[in-house]
């Protein structure tokens, strides 16, 4: 009985010696340090916009150097792998999106763990997708792709930003509620696959609303609906996937991450940090302007938040029987 007893106080004396590690860690947070924010994907995305400008606001309050690294390759598993791996001093974040959260069905043999290596510390922007075609096509709303996509299983055509993307898997979902088959063509990033849909050279695509707005507004492309749960303040006159009859939701989200073991206090500072951030007016308006919708919130929303992701994406993944490597 002594034993237990001597061990219950051993354990809870080095819980407590941890707990008061970490709040000393955060007391001396930041040091005359640059703190770095990975970006896993290309420069000029919406990631690479939000992670920037948020950046900037950051060195800002915290009166430290904050630098932006682009990190991309292999669907942004070397730029997450990469922060994955580094210390858990708090001087070391990443920027990730939906693709994070699809990786943990869609690639079979990841270098990190997407719960146990990493760290959710602050959700920052959405933006909203459109279903948008060329007007080519001939289809001017969702009845029209069906009754096509029926007509002619296995040709239509729907592009992505790339394999494991959201524009992929919203593609696929959209399939799948609508009893359809259509094929996917990723590319490497929106650009190239906006490039192409404005050429009609594919169908149909999931694309953030920012990016397609002028297109759609100069009738270079057609809006076959908004894939948001309500009419878009950013797209009033576009019609919802749901008034149509599916009620299909796709955006591209932003977050940051920390290395798993980073001090809470350190996580909390700049969740708000975060937050205040996104009050700023530059922000802001930069968010209006590019159709980022603002998602502040505290870290344990944003770690529900990223585990609802990996369910949804996982059984979208299986019940389309989607693989990578």
């Amino acid at each position: 009985m002594q034993r237990r007893h001597f061990l219950k106080a051993s354990a809870a004396t080095a819980l407590a010696s941890t707990l008061e590690a970490s709040r000393a860690q955060g007391a001396h947070w930041p040091e005359v340090k640059p703190i770095r924010i990975i970006v896993p994907f290309p420069p000029g995305g919406t990631t690479d916009m939000v992670a920037r400008l948020i950046g900037v606001e950051l060195g800002k309050q915290l009166g430290q150097s904050v630098i932006v690294e682009n990190k991309p390759g292999a669907g942004t598993v070397i730029g997450v792998d990469y922060v994955a791996k580094q210390p858990a001093d708090g001087y070391t974040f990443v920027c990730v999106a939906n693709s994070f959260t699809a990786n943990r069905t869609l690639v079979k043999s990841l270098p990190y763990d997407t719960t146990r290596d990493l760290q959710p510390v602050a959700l920052m922007g959405l933006s909203e997708h459109v279903l948008a075609t060329h007007p080519s096509s001939g289809l001017r709303n969702l009845d029209d792709l069906r009754k096509a996509a029926l007509a002619k299983p296995g040709t239509l055509t729907y592009a992505s930003f790339g394999n494991g993307t959201s524009a992929h898997l919203s593609g696929a979902l959209l399939c799948q509620m609508m009893g359809v088959d259509m094929v996917h063509v990723p590319y490497k990033g929106q650009g190239p696959a906006l490039t192409d849909l404005l050429g009609g050279q594919v169908g149909v695509m999931f694309g953030n609303w920012s990016e397609f707005r002028s297109h759609i507004e100069s009738g270079k492309l057609v809006a076959l609906g908004m894939a948001t749960s309500r009419r878009s303040r950013f797209a009033p006159n576009v019609p919802t996937l749901a008034e149509q009859g599916v009620a299909l939701e796709s955006n591209s989200w932003q977050g940051l991450l920390a290395p798993a073991g980073t001090s809470e206090a350190i996580v909390q500072r700049v969740n708000a940090e975060v937050n205040k951030a996104l009050a700023a007016s530059n922000v802001i308006e930069v968010f209006a302007k590019s159709g980022v919708v603002s998602q502040a919130g505290s870290v344990a929303q944003f770690s529900s938040f990223v585990n609802s992701e990996i369910a949804k994406y996982g059984e979208i993944i299986r019940r389309a029987n989607i693989t990578m490597g």
